[in-house]
């Protein structure tokens, strides 16, 4: 009885129409700064502390689990406390930003320096004139995920040193 049931939904499902492929993601998504059309991005007025800074982004990519993607940003001058939903790494591609972080620390960002902001913290930006960056987000993994996804890491770590895995 198992086995004509399973042979019957076997059947079934070979006999749905296929769905089309979906279509491979391109193996290099690449652009140039500036051929990027920044959009507004408005900063939630009850974060902007003075001044009235106007912000652009542009995505340029996103991963296919929706997990990460890579975006340029910008702004004018301003002072905003931020919310940093992902986990965020970015790079200043222009101008400069005085943040300081929620302990109190402080630091300028400027042209050429990279940060990084962990999912759910809060920073004060200072924007004197102007900055751009190019801003690498990536979303943190339900707890459980997370877990199993570093047991994995461990099991291909360790079949490695045994000479069982690539």
């Amino acid at each position: 009885m198992v086995l004509k049931l399973m042979l019957a939904a076997m059947v079934a499902v070979s006999a749905r129409p296929r769905q089309p492929a979906a279509p491979a993601p391109a193996p290099v998504v690449a652009a140039a700064i500036d051929e990027l059309e920044l959009e507004p991005a408005p900063i939630r007025r009850e974060w902007i502390l003075r001044g009235d800074p106007q912000a652009r982004a542009s995505t340029h990519s996103d991963a296919s689990d929706r997990q990460a993607m890579t975006a340029v940003w910008d702004c004018t001058a301003g002072t905003f406390r931020w919310h940093f939903d992902w986990d965020e790494t970015v790079v200043i591609v222009e101008g400069a930003v005085h943040v300081t972080a929620e302990d109190g620390s402080e630091r300028t960002l400027s042209a050429g320096d990279i940060a990084y902001f962990p999912a759910g913290s809060w920073a004060t930006w200072h924007v004197e004139d102007y900055v751009r960056k190019v801003a690498f987000c990536r979303r943190q993994f339900p707890a459980p995920v997370a877990a199993a996804l570093k047991v994995g890491d461990r099991m291909r770590r360790g079949l490695a040193r045994v000479g069982l895995a690539a």
